[in-house]
């Protein structure tokens, strides 16, 4: 259990990171946590970091960091990576929203401030919900659920996640110009290849 705990909060602070410019309550937690800090090096190592007060460190480097990567650059959206016309599909045919709708996930856009469901925030949080339902599932003993709720975590990684995330996050790694985010693009892409790989040696064993 202590394991899947362990994936859930990964899949949560990456989701927390790449959805939304950090605020004074995030970047302090993660200055005071040496666990969270133990996923980003560079940052840790990074003399603002250290030393600027934090109304400078968001608002001169990191938070313009985060829209240039999800804004102005780059796309952070399946879609885009998915379709032919390269177009984000904004409506209720977007290929996540049936697997949402299935496993009663809410989307709520003004807290996200994304214009789709397919946002690489979004779907990180998505299998957060997905490792939350597991631990309920472990919590009541019940093999059957747990054995469902990863097949349906495998088969998200593997039909959205794994099909357009490492092209995002290579080039989110190229044009980072703070080490929060180039270290959040290498953690994200190195965790959903393992946890894939984690979740498959499960499914066989």
């Amino acid at each position: 259990m202590e394991n899947t705990k362990a994936r859930a909060n990964i899949y949560a602070l990456l989701s927390r990171v790449l959805l939304q410019e950090l605020d004074k309550d995030m970047l302090k937690t993660m200055k005071d946590d040496e666990n969270i800090l133990s996923f980003f090096p560079t940052l840790k190592e990074w003399k603002p970091f250290q030393e600027e007060a934090a109304d400078k460190l968001l608002n001169e480097y990191l938070n313009p960091d985060f829209v240039n990567l999800s804004l102005l650059h780059l796309i952070p959206y399946e879609t885009f990576y998915t379709r032919e016309d390269q177009k984000i599909e904004t409506g209720g045919a977007n290929p996540v929203t049936d697997m949402y709708s299935a496993y009663n996930f809410m989307v709520d856009y003004e807290v996200s401030r994304t214009i789709s469901a397919d946002h690489i925030g979004v779907e990180l949080e998505f299998m957060h919900h997905l490792i939350e339902a597991e631990l309920r599932a472990m919590a009541e003993k019940d093999l059957q659920a747990i054995e469902d709720v990863r097949s349906i975590q495998v088969e998200f990684l593997n039909k959205h996640l794994l099909q357009w995330a490492p092209m995002y996050l290579i080039n989110m790694k190229f044009e980072a110009r703070t080490p929060l985010y180039f270290d959040a693009a290498d953690m994200a892409l190195e965790f959903i290849l393992s946890d894939n790989e984690y979740l498959s040696k499960a499914a066989v064993a």
